[in-house]
């Protein structure tokens, strides 16, 4: 199978190219293939003739999507909707990589695929957008939403804490809101699988689990062996530009038809810890 992954210099992008063995595969950064330019795009798959692609690159600095929502628009949605069409045109078939912000976080229990999307945030309804736009172009495209990424080779909460515990005795972290904290190689490997197995439609793929982020900065100061106190605090009193869904836990069942397990947040933690070490 032949593979070309744009987003392959992202945190994710990187654990893609780590983690997909036995393929014909081409990674793609910015650098190589600005997915705005839709004449780029075009050329480099004609290169690369894949049987799969894998769209991971994005804007996802989300409060600097609400600074620049042209910009979130041009990349997130009209830059992946440029790759949709090239692959149409090329015969090959797209995983596009989404968001947990499509939705708006009222919920209380696991988000389902077919829940209806309502992002509060500029990079949620780029996502979003682009989602509706890309099914459009490619009926049998795989949507594979994730959330609270995390791992090496890129910014990310866990290294966030570590180095704030490092040099501070207490830090406050929100306690109101609750998620799936999602190691990038645990999702890579589950993307591999998803492509092997033909996947189309949306599939949630999340660790398993779900925590607030308050839990996951003491689990992350523990595990680190810090004595760094964690105190609880709320989102009103860390005002940011973008707004955070409260509740966006993923259901994983989208991804167990697919026979696919992803291990708990808590056991991808201790892997990153160890791997950061070395």
């Amino acid at each position: 199978m032949r593979v070309t992954i744009f987003g392959a210099t992202g945190l994710l992008g990187k654990a893609l190219m780590r983690a997909w063995n036995g393929d014909e595969v081409v990674g793609l950064g910015s650098k190589d293939a600005d997915i705005r330019d839709s004449r780029r795009v075009i050329e480099v798959l004609q290169q690369s003739q894949p049987d799969w692609i894998v769209l991971a690159a994005a804007y996802t600095d989300v409060d600097g999507c609400e600074a620049n929502r042209d910009l979130a628009f041009e990349v997130n949605c009209h830059g992946a909707v440029n790759v949709a069409r090239a692959a149409k045109q090329s015969g090959s078939r797209l995983l596009f990589l989404s968001t947990d912000y499509v939705f708006d976080g009222t919920k209380s229990t696991p988000y389902e695929t077919n829940d209806a999307r309502a992002p509060r945030s500029v990079y949620g309804r780029s996502k979003a957008e682009a989602e509706i736009q890309i099914s459009e172009v490619l009926p049998n495209c795989c949507i594979a939403r994730t959330s609270w990424l995390f791992g090496m080779g890129g910014r990310c909460f866990p290294d966030t804490i570590l180095k704030l515990a490092a040099t501070r005795p207490e830090i406050d972290v929100v306690d109101d809101q609750r998620g799936s904290p999602t190691y990038a190689p645990d999702l890579a490997r589950a993307i591999v699988q998803l492509c092997h197995r033909s996947a189309e439609g949306i599939v949630h793929a999340t660790n398993r689990g779900e925590c607030s982020w308050f839990d996951f900065a003491r689990e992350i100061v523990r595990g680190a062996g810090l004595n760094t106190v964690v105190h609880p605090t709320t989102s009103a009193k860390f005002v940011r530009p973008a707004e955070r869904p409260k509740y966006s836990v993923l259901s994983d069942s989208s991804l167990e038809k697919y026979g696919i397990t992803m291990p708990t947040w808590q056991d991808a933690l201790q892997r990153y810890l160890r791997e950061r070490e070395k």
